[in-house]
């Protein structure tokens, strides 16, 4: 390239940071229009547009006819021209040649321009687009380029602008231009002006990143952020918990001194942050959510549709504490939890226990265990009524009155939830196993009731079935849903043809008896291979004799000479050399035989039975099994070949 050219193209580079080829096919392009708009080419006609590197001049290739007589300049080529670029060009070819004009003019040479520009924007906003798509819940630097009441402007890497909108800051911040500030990128939207960056201080995930940041913990998966609850710019709640024993997770995330808590409160403008430790038992993690308020009882209410709620019992003087300005306190415990909090002070859960007691039939079995409590109780209430002071043990018998009667209270919905569960499994097991796969869509009923069964949460036609068993008059409150629509929904169940299930796979339990064979064989031929090797040559005359036979069972002498006395005394016949080593051999595999169903179910015996047909080599020598006459085969290898040894 020419320097100039050189010098202009890289400042171009680092300029608009994108890459070589992005700037060059739009320079080509550029060309491509400005020739076009010179000799006002039809928009058939191809044209290629080509950057010399060597010189920085780019080539115009048009495509032109091969013509003995050149009539039009811009569609025809003699032939003697056409040849320099294409030896082999014939007359009436349509061939590509070189048609870059000496000057394009100054009306061309401002189209090229327009075309250059848009070309680099488009691709700029094309690299911003990608790049900040990757970003999205990160946390992100800018500096404030404009600032008004309803939103402010930053700059970005890759000279992009972000935009955070009021909502989206935390209340009482307050921004100057050229401020640094650290936030959220909350979404990416591509518009017809660019990339759109929305960023946020204000989210809850603003927060997760920060501590992420601060604590190295989390940052290495140490300690886990079990949930955050947050008001910007006033309190925030963190559970957080421990991956690894000895961490402790709410020291590890406020630091020495809380120099790691206070460097995230200076970042949220002196927001408030409680870090509470999550524990897997509701009753326990909702008495610590609701920090720095002392807790003096929990008692859940678990349903299987809607809000879980928790009463929550706290001491007199504890209850503002609890419920915190504005409810706010209580109202980030529930979000921190997922559970609806209902806070009752002491003498008013007391009263409330009493009433429970003698006017619910549910609690009739309790009464006559506590006829002589509720006087004392009573007497305790009417104390507090008339402003008296109540001892720290009249406190704890109110207390100990609550517990029992709201334990007692608590077993009981939990009874009422197992039957239901029990119930709904019941019907579950009625329907076809298909239908829970379904959508709703699929049942073919009208486009509205479909849109209004699928709105109140019935996504599948299993849920539908299952809701029409428990308790159809539940869809009947479902706006615009009444009898007829019952009825219609019924019907179309009840002509619907579910698929069958498909069946599943049994290879899992083929590759375990395979497995399992495998196992048993070289079990069974390990040992048998473990027996041979300990024989050794009682006689070198019976071993001469039997030249098939290569190794004999190692016996001990005594064995040996019990075992001719035997023969001696006996009028049997003396046994061959061949019989006492098939005895021997079939008891060692006899004893194999009878381990086999220990090792293995049932269900791989015949797996089994076809490995043990296998061959098994080790240490030089093979086994085979030979079924036809019910022996095993002894092979050792010499050199390259095999030696048949003898048959045990």
């Amino acid at each position: 390239m020419k320097k100039e050219f050189a010098l202009a193209f890289n400042e171009l580079l680092d300029d608009k940071q994108l890459p070589k080829e992005v700037i060059i096919e739009a320079l080509e392009a550029a060309m491509v229009s400005a020739y076009r708009k010179t000799v006002n080419a039809s928009t058939a006609q191809e044209i290629v547009g080509k950057l010399d590197n060597e010189t920085g001049d780019i080539l115009i290739f048009a495509e032109k006819e091969v013509v003995e007589e050149v009539q039009d300049e811009n569609t025809e080529v003699t032939l003697e021209t056409a040849r320099k670029e294409h030896p082999e060009a014939e007359l009436g070819e349509v061939l590509i040649v070189e048609s870059t004009p000496e000057d394009f003019g100054r009306v061309a040479a401002q189209t090229a321009r327009q075309v250059v520009q848009q070309r680099i924007r488009e691709a700029e906003r094309d690299a911003q687009m990608e790049y900040f798509g990757h970003q999205v819940g990160e946390t992100v630097n800018g500096i404030v380029q404009a600032a008004n009441p309803h939103m402010i402007t930053l700059g970005l890497d890759r000279k992009a602008e972000g935009k955070m909108p009021r909502s989206q800051q935390i209340p009482g911040e307050r921004f100057r231009v050229h401020d640094r500030v650290r936030a959220l990128l909350l979404e990416v939207k591509d518009s017809p002006r660019g990339p759109e960056i929305i960023l946020t201080r204000a989210h809850r995930d603003f927060l997760r990143r920060l501590l992420e940041d601060e604590v190295p913990e989390i940052y290495q998966g140490l300690v886990e952020i079990r949930s955050i609850a947050r008001e910007p710019g006033y309190r925030s709640k963190v559970a957080v918990s421990a991956l690894q024993a000895g961490i402790d997770p709410v020291g590890a995330c406020v630091g020495i001194r809380g120099v790691r808590i206070q460097a995230i409160v200076r970042e949220l403008h002196d927001e408030k942050i409680d870090v509470i430790e999550w524990n897997s038992d509701p009753a326990q993690f909702i008495a610590k959510s609701l920090s720095p308020a002392r807790v003096t009882g929990v008692y859940l209410d678990d349903r299987l549709t809607g809000n879980r709620t928790a009463t929550v019992v706290v001491p007199e003087d504890q209850l503002s504490l609890a419920i915190g300005r504005d409810g706010q306190n209580a109202r980030l415990a529930a979000k921190l939890t997922g559970w609806r909090i209902d806070i009752k002070s002491l003498p008013e859960a007391t009263g409330d226990a009493v009433n429970k007691l003698q006017t619910h039939d549910a609690f009739a079995p309790l009464r006559p265990e506590m006829d002589e409590l509720v006087p004392q109780i009573e007497g305790v209430l009417a104390k507090k009524a008339e402003g008296r002071p109540i001892t720290p043990e009249e406190y704890k018998l109110l207390g100990d009155f609550v517990n029992k009667i709201e334990f007692n209270a608590q077993e009981r919905r939990e009874e009422i939830l197992e039957q239901k569960r029990e119930e709904r499994e019941k019907v579950a097991e009625k329907i076809p196993s298909t239908a829970f796969d379904l959508p709703v869509e699929e049942l073919g009923l009208t486009p509205s009731l479909t849109l209004m069964v699928a709105g109140e949460g019935y996504t599948t036609i299993g849920e539908l079935m299952m809701q029409l068993e428990l308790d159809a008059d539940k869809i009947l409150e479902i706006s615009g849903v009444g009898p007829k629509a019952i009825e219609s929904i019924q019907e179309t169940i009840a002509g619907f043809e579910f698929p069958e299930p498909e069946p599943e796979p049994e290879v899992e339990a083929e590759a375990d008896a395979e497995e399992a064979a495998e196992m048993l064989d070289e079990a069974s031929a390990d040992a048998a291979i473990e027996a041979v090797e300990e024989a050794e040559v009682v006689d070198t005359e019976l071993k001469a004799a039997t030249d098939d036979v290569v190794v004999l069972p190692k016996m001990k002498k005594e064995k040996a000479e019990a075992t001719a006395e035997t023969s001696a005394d006996g009028d049997e016949e003396p046994q061959s050399v061949e019989e006492i080593f098939a005895k021997t051999a079939e008891q060692l595999l006899g004893k194999q035989r009878r381990a086999k169903p220990k090792a293995a179910p049932k269900a791989a015996e015949p797996a089994v039975e076809e490995a043990d047909k296998k061959k098994k080599r080790k240490k030089g020598r093979e086994i085979e099994y030979d079924p036809d006459h019910d022996v095993t085969i002894v092979r050792r290898r010499r050199e390259d070949e095999w030696e048949e040894g003898g048959e045990w």
